[in-house]
């Protein structure tokens, strides 16, 4: 039985359903081999005969723990995963199996997923995990047919489809706003399950995030039709839903008669009360729910303290944002990784880049490890205040603590150097990510062409074109050479005489 909070958790679910165990690999190790990948791979030496010179004691650990390293960098994360395949002595069990699902799923390689469920079908490794990872992957895709279609592969192979699995899908669904479609699965299958309260819920939860409040209402009332009494969850979705709709004066109503008739509102019922209020930099307020909470005994956890240090923060009140850090930890309830995110956030979206690193050097000094999301937002902090030096060196920093960039790490860091004038080396990372399976960034072409055609380099686009094209990176290379043709049609426009 999951609890109130993860019940409640939001959009902060993600694909990775695999087990988060200690892993007893070697990290030094894991460490040498990642730094192995990223040198070879790509370039003219073979990855796998390097791998194989290391004479490396594979063992399920290691394994994950370097796909992990890799979890958004697909082509050199399954390149390593099929060289363990063949390594003798070593077979994939269901844990390494399901990591790789999970970065196939997370990159949308819908076709590799699938090859590689079935595989695992025929050696029987297939786990619950393996289907949950597709139906969300597909959901986060918004592949209604393809997330309904793995019920036909759980029948292939045998696994029983209960209520539990038909929720999962309906959650993945309503979690992607796809509503209608959830709705649509749910009439479908009626009458091959019987829904539970948790199945009116995420139906439920799924209109409310859409703002759909007339089919969250009508889903309210078939639970109660149902004979399913909302409980404390299906109350806060739909306190939270009516907040979403711009419906305050409803969501007070409900917030009342939740004290009257119950079920008495908990910890998150006031989160989102005072999370709401903070959005709308109503502070006074906000402060005001913090102590009616405190008076009915609930107890204030990091996430009431992240939204007030949040709002007072957006109103630049700075002092009392450290204040409130202060605070949390002389009531024992020390900052988590998503207060110091959120914070980092908002010094972010402030242009506050010295705060956003000083709070990041908070996170680092309480051994809280950051995530691509934390670096994300400080180099772009530092990007946007044109503090190009402090940017590249917390690109650094990220790949020396063995954190994967995404394509949104990419697409911020080859930003800054075009911002800079380092065209040519932004040149370098494109080319890297491309060659990592992510999709080419948006970015300001004109600015990338003008930096090359004021430097004397027009033809550079073309020259790295057919360099992609010999090497066999067809992708890369038709980037490169439809930039080429802006940057002759731009410098033909800048040379043609006046008519």
């Amino acid at each position: 039985m999951r609890s109130d909070s993860e019940a409640e958790s939001g959009d902060e679910s993600e694909l990775n359903v695999v087990e988060d165990a200690q892993s007893k690999a070697d990290q030094k190790e894991v460490e040498s081999v990642c730094k192995l990948i990223d040198e070879t791979f790509g370039m003219d030496r073979n990855m796998e005969v390097v791998l194989d010179e290391c004479g490396l004691n594979l063992s399920h650990d290691f394994v994950v723990d370097v796909l992990e390293r890799f979890k958004h960098a697909w082509k050199p994360a399954f390149r390593f995963f099929c060289w363990a395949a063949q390594r003798s002595g070593f077979d994939h069990d269901s844990r390494t199996y399901n990591a790789m699902m999970t970065i196939l799923g997370k990159t949308r390689q819908f076709e590799t997923m699938v090859s590689v469920l079935e595989e695992m079908g025929e050696k029987g490794l297939l786990t619950m995990e393996t289907f949950i990872i597709a139906i969300r992957a597909f959901a986060a895709a918004k592949e209604r047919k393809k997330a309904v279609g793995i019920f036909d592969l759980m029948k292939k192979y045998r696994f029983k489809i209960g209520v539990e699995t038909i929720n999962c899908l309906l959650d993945a669904l309503g979690r992607k706003k796809l509503g209608k479609e959830a709705k649509a699965l749910f009439e479908k299958l009626e009458h091959r399950f019987t829904p539970n309260l948790r199945t009116y819920s995420v139906l439920l939860n799924g209109w409310c995030r859409m703002k759909n409040l007339m089919e969250a209402g009508k889903t309210w009332n078939a639970m109660i039709d149902k004979g399913f009494k909302p409980d404390i969850v299906a109350h806060n979705t739909m306190l939270e839903g009516l907040l979403r709709g711009k419906k305050w004066s409803d969501a007070i109503k409900l917030f009342e008669v939740m004290k009257a008739k119950g079920p008495f509102p908990n910890r998150r019922s006031y989160t989102i009360l005072i999370k709401d209020l903070c959005k709308h930099g109503k502070m006074k307020e906000a402060v005001d729910y913090l102590d009616e909470m405190l008076g009915s005994g609930c107890e204030p956890d990091g996430a009431v303290y992240t939204c007030l240090m949040t709002g007072f923060g957006n109103q630049k009140k700075m002092d009392m944002v450290y204040e409130l850090l202060k605070e949390m930890n002389e009531k024992g309830c020390p900052p988590d990784a998503r207060t110091y995110n959120a914070l980092i956030k908002m010094m972010t979206n402030g242009k506050m880049p010295d705060n956003a690193v000083r709070i990041y050097k908070k996170m680092i000094q309480n051994d809280i490890q950051p995530s691509i999301h934390t670096y994300n937002m400080i180099m772009k902090s530092c990007f946007v205040t044109k503090n190009y030096d402090m940017g590249c060196a917390f690109w650094e920093e990220m790949k020396s603590k063995g954190c994967c960039p995404d394509e949104n790490s990419y697409t911020v860091f080859i930003g800054g150097l075009i911002r800079q004038g380092r065209s040519i080396e932004a040149c370098k990372y494109l080319e890297e990510m491309i060659q990592k399976g992510m999709r080419a960034p948006q970015l300001d072409y004109n600015k990338f062409i003008a930096d090359f055609s004021r430097a004397g380099k027009s033809d550079i686009m073309e020259e790295l074109a057919q360099k992609m094209k010999f090497s066999g990176k067809f992708e890369v290379a038709n980037i490169f050479a439809r930039w080429a043709e802006m940057m002759k049609r731009r410098v033909k426009s800048r040379d043609a005489p006046n008519s």
